[in-house]
This record gives structure tokens, sequence and C-alpha cells, in this order.
């Protein structure tokens, strides 16, 4: 859930990167981080586990104005993929304003892109949000590679072909295709949806009671 800080007048939200193992959270996050002004970026910070790791990165975004006078500030996550994780990643979920699904596009992934697609939906109802209530971007990452499902095959995987505009990138995290668009496309959403359920409630010149 955004939070809001009248003294710095700063709108934070939480992203969180979701998905398979190996399938490129983490590369996802080193690209961005990459590729944003060191000036208004945090550290990429990797909390790692003898399998997995959890990376974490900060950042302000120069480019949208949440109400007249009050930046706002990312939080990317991204959740460990293995199996045994899931105490972490429903911890991680908590509060979440958007979420990123990252698939591995490989055709011998499907049972792991569905697996970690439940368990995102699960974790996400043990925090109180349900699937609907909540943007989600989908990214088909690995898409350089020749062994890979078909965008139609990859829409009817996460059911979203009967969208009428799925909220889905075909990327390459190695070499940067889609990524910066993919996390556009979350802050966007996020952004409108704030607008729409929250901005009313910031009074500028205000401090929190």
């Amino acid at each position: 859930m955004a939070q809001v800080d009248h003294e710095k007048r700063e709108v934070t939200f939480k992203v969180v990167y979701c998905g398979p193992p190996g399938g490129g959270k983490t590369t996802n996050l080193a690209a961005i981080h990459e590729r944003l002004n060191p000036e208004v970026r945090g550290d990429l910070v990797s909390m790692a586990t003898s399998t997995d790791s959890t990376v974490f990165l900060d950042y302000v975004h120069v480019e949208a104005i949440v109400i007249n006078g009050y930046d706002t500030r990312f939080q990317l996550y991204t959740v460990p993929g293995q199996p045994r994780y899931d105490a972490t990643r429903e911890l991680l979920l908590k509060g979440a304003d958007g979420i990123i699904f990252v698939a591995d596009s490989k055709i011998d992934c499907r049972e792991e892109n569905v697996m970690a697609c439940q368990t995102m939906y699960r974790n996400l109802e043990a925090n109180g949000i349900g699937r609907k209530d909540i943007p989600i971007v989908y990214q088909y990452n690995k898409r350089d590679l020749s062994n890979t499902s078909s965008l139609a095959a990859m829409d009817q995987l996460f059911m979203l072909n009967d969208t009428p505009s799925p909220q889905r990138f075909e990327a390459s995290a190695q070499s940067y295709r889609n990524v910066v668009e993919t996390l556009d496309a979350i802050t966007q959403m996020i952004l409108e949806s704030f607008h729409a359920k929250r901005s009313k409630d910031i009074r500028l010149g205000s401090t929190p009671s």
C-alpha cells in the first residue's frame, strides 16, 4: 500500500517482481539499475540465500508527480523463486502496489510458470489481496532464445488470450529488451490506481494524523 510522507512530500510505492526461479527477475532489476540516473537511484541490494536471492532497488520517479508538489518513489523487490521460500514471498507481497510477473518463455518451463503464478495468487490472497485488486503486468522473458513457446501459448498459459488489451511484454532481460517498458507500464497502472482510490486523501500542506 502506498506510503505518503507529507513532511518529505513524497509518495512511495512497492513493486514486486514474481516468477519462476531463473526466469529473469534479478536480471530485470540489474538492467534497470544500470539505466537509471545515479542521482535518483539507490543501491542494488541483494539478500542472498543458499539457492536464490531477494533483490531490492529504490529509486525516485522523475517523470511523474502524483499530485502537485509530491514526488513519487518506487521500491522494487524480487521474490525468491524456490518453492521452499513461500513464507518469504508472502511477506514480500504484503503491502505491494503492483506486480511484474516474469515468466520464462522456454517451452520446458511451462509447469514452473504455472506453479509460480498459482503461488503468487495464493500469497496475495493470504495478504487479503484479490488478483483483480492489484495491477499486474506479465513479462514473457527470454524471447531471444530459439526454444520458446509462442506468444499465443504464453497468453493461454496465463489466461490472457481473452483479454482485449493484455498488459504483457515480450522481453529479453539479458539484452535489455522491454525491461524498462515493462516497468513503465506497471508504474503507470499504479499511479492511475492511486489517483482513483487515494489521491483525494492527500491534502497539500497537511501533516499525517
